[in-house]
């Protein structure tokens, strides 16, 4: 499927084969030759770091009626003040510096335990056997999700998060597999929402329950799209920020070296895998009110989308930015957004990509690519590979 310039609003064609290959030289061009691109669809799309860093903190894009199809069941990414300010105080409070550095040690353990029996351990999906199951743990067991139902997660948590592409990006099959996940999850969270608004534990799912702030509570509708929003963006993100960070280290040889004899890095390294190959590509915004945007007038009710991935990509930003550098001074990222909607889980993904990636490095010590162009997931707005061939 390929899409006509007057079925694009983007100025580019997302669906054209080869484009999640590398959608980077994509970008490029359009960068250089259309960087304000305005469709007659009533859409703006920015490519260079500046602008796209200007629009995020711009309090006249926010969010409206979305052609996203994600404002119904994620709703918390959809929101304005004062809605979005209230919630967000509310959920904050889960990813306090001190609650992640808490959580430090076990996510470490969770690393040691799923890398231990893979080294020296032939072929495997290293997605599959470690990128993809290391989140699931550490959400569920932060949420409060049983051991035993943590495998429910994997088949709602890719359909929903291929639902936040835009609908018309999407087959009808697609958005009815969205739906159905986002049903079958409320009717298993609402489920332990009862049970632990009898018997309270120690995790997040309690604390959200009992969260308040000037006497004011999450109610139940609440809770299970902000449960969505964490299952989706806390666990899909990290799994591509795993996946798309091994493979640039098993593309870049001398960069996994340097991290593997400087796992200490990790911080700096992640930080630059982040920019390199961001699992989020894309984000969107309306505007609430007429405005101005990269000198172009915006008028209220348009959309301003954002390619992050052309923003991490500006030389303007970041120097010769095709090069994979661990020991670059990052900059100013927008992998997780900036302003008031910055990405609430960020410190919690940039402390599992951490771990995760220094753990490869240090316990896989002759992991290699079975294959250079692994398959990519069916998403535009997530990027990251299906599965990663890898020998150890």
């Amino acid at each position: 499927m390929t899409l006509t310039v007057d079925e694009t609003p983007f100025g580019f064609d997302p669906l054209r084969p080869g484009f999640r290959d590398d959608p980077y030289a994509v970008y490029r061009r359009q960068r250089e030759t259309d960087p304000v691109h305005y469709s007659p669809l009533g859409m703006w799309t920015l490519t260079r770091h500046a602008d796209i860093e200007a629009a995020l903190r711009n309090p006249r894009l926010g969010h409206g009626v979305t052609m996203n199809g994600a404002a119904d069941y994620l709703s918390f990414l959809t929101l304005n003040p004062p809605d979005h300010t209230r919630l967000r105080g509310l959920v904050s409070r889960a990813f306090t510096p001190k609650v992640i550095r808490e959580m430090r040690p076990r996510i470490a353990q969770r690393v040691a335990d799923l890398l231990a029996p893979l080294r020296g351990g032939g072929e495997f999906d290293l997605i599959s056997a470690f990128a993809y199951p290391l989140p699931v743990m550490v959400i569920s067991e932060m949420i409060g999700v049983p051991v035993e139902d943590q495998e429910l997660f994997s088949g709602w948590s890719e359909e929903m998060a291929r639902g936040i592409d835009p609908d018309f990006l999407q087959t009808p099959e697609q958005l009815v597999r969205r739906d159905h996940a986002k049903s079958e999850f409320d009717k298993y969270f609402r489920d332990l929402i009862a049970a632990r608004r009898g018997r309270p534990a120690d995790d997040l799912l309690t604390g959200l329950i009992a969260a308040e702030q000037d006497g004011d509570k999450l109610d139940e509708q609440e809770l299970l799209d902000i449960l969505a929003l964490l299952l989706v963006a806390g666990h899909e993100t990290t799994v591509n920020l795993i996946g798309n960070g091994t493979l640039a280290l098993l593309r870049h040889p001398d960069q996994l070296r340097y991290l593997r004899e400087n796992p200490d890095q990790a911080p700096a390294a992640t930080e630059e895998l982040l920019r390199y190959d961001s699992p989020v590509q894309f984000v969107s915004r309306f505007a609430l009110a007429d405005t101005e945007v990269a000198g172009r007038p915006v008028v209220a009710g348009e959309v301003v989308s954002m390619v992050l991935g052309a923003a991490n990509r500006d030389p303007d930003a970041f120097p010769d930015p095709d090069r994979l550098d661990l020991t670059r001074q990052a900059g100013r990222l927008v992998s997780f957004g900036q302003g008031i909607h910055f990405c609430l889980g960020a410190p919690l993904a940039r402390l599992e990509g951490q771990l995760a990636l220094a753990g490869i490095a240090t316990a896989l010590p002759d992991l290699a690519l079975l294959e250079d162009k692994p398959a990519y997931r069916d998403h535009f707005i997530l990027r990251g590979v299906s599965a990663l061939r890898v020998h150890a």
